[in-house]
């Protein structure tokens, strides 16, 4: 088991090496060292019947079918590695599959919702009020982009392309792709900079594109407030910031974007993530039918 300590730790090395996000490196820290817990407790090696028998026990215990997924996609990380890199014979993670998840279709907001938050965020976003300004921006970037909200907490200055109205985007596994962000976004943007930021910014502020009112870094707390709040004024009551990503990408579709488009803008590594959205549209489609079509 001292192999497998052993084996963790230089795991867990060349994921930071790697560039894997902080998130999910913590996660596949947790999961292991409970799987190492549960293979001294029980006395077992490191095989199938181990590795199912763990998944069985947490699953008795009442773990969701994403927790469970997760777990599961933690130890095939790791023992696949283990075997490429001639620390284990062979990789009895092969055979494990992970439980099908119950995938729900993403709330999405309205268009015409997002246009009554949208003005009522511009009547606040004066001189007189840079926290409206920067929460105007931080909303019409968010939407415009459908970029995450830590995506968006990373932005810099030096990341906006003010004539080709681009923004560079450093996405997981510091991967990064250009967005285009449309008028009203740059506009936003540049009130933003001209009436707002000056007012936050300090000696020591870093480059980034949005400051808290202390003259930093604007939090991914903070944008997930300012979301929220706003969102709550719809029709879809409690939401985040991924809703309004959600809406972002759903709402390009509807209006005839190509699936592989959005799978860039969104920076989604596979294809398969993206296609949630053409499900999203469809079912906007069969309920606008049922309710306008007089044979429906």
């Amino acid at each position: 088991m001292q192999n497998l300590d052993r084996d963790l730790a230089q795991f867990l090395t060349q994921l930071l090496a790697r560039g894997v996000s902080a998130n999910t490196q913590k996660a596949y820290s947790s999961d292991l060292q409970d799987l190492l817990t549960f293979l001294v407790d029980t006395k077992q090696p490191l095989n199938l019947e181990a590795l199912r028998s763990w998944l069985y026990r947490m699953s008795e215990a009442g773990a969701s079918k994403a927790t469970l997924a997760r777990k599961t996609s933690a130890v095939k990380s790791f023992s696949a590695w283990r075997t490429e890199s001639g620390l284990a014979d062979q990789d009895p993670a092969l055979r494990l599959r992970s439980p099908k998840l119950d995938r729900p279709l993403p709330k999405v907001a309205s268009e015409s919702s997002l246009v009554e938050v949208f003005d009522r965020m511009l009547v606040q976003a004066t001189a007189d009020n840079p926290v409206g300004l920067m929460n105007h921006c931080a909303f019409e970037v968010l939407y415009a982009t459908g970029m995450r909200v830590s995506e968006l907490a990373r932005l810099d200055l030096s990341d906006i392309d003010h004539e080709r109205q681009l923004l560079r985007v450093t996405g997981k596994g510091n991967k990064q792709r250009m967005l285009p962000c449309g008028m009203r976004a740059q506009d936003a943007i540049e009130r933003w900079m001209r009436l707002g930021r000056p007012a936050f910014e300090l000696s020591t502020s870093p480059n980034s594109l949005l400051l808290s009112s202390r003259g930093s870094r604007v939090g991914v707390r903070q944008l997930y407030d300012v979301v929220a709040s706003q969102l709550a004024t719809t029709t879809l009551g409690s939401a985040g910031p991924h809703t309004l990503r959600h809406s972002a990408a759903t709402h390009l579709l509807d209006h005839g974007a190509d699936l592989r488009a959005v799978q860039e803008i969104l920076g989604h590594a596979s294809l398969a993530t993206t296609q949630i959205y053409t499900h999203v549209s469809v079912e906007r489609l069969r309920s606008s039918f049922e309710q306008a079509h007089p044979r429906a």
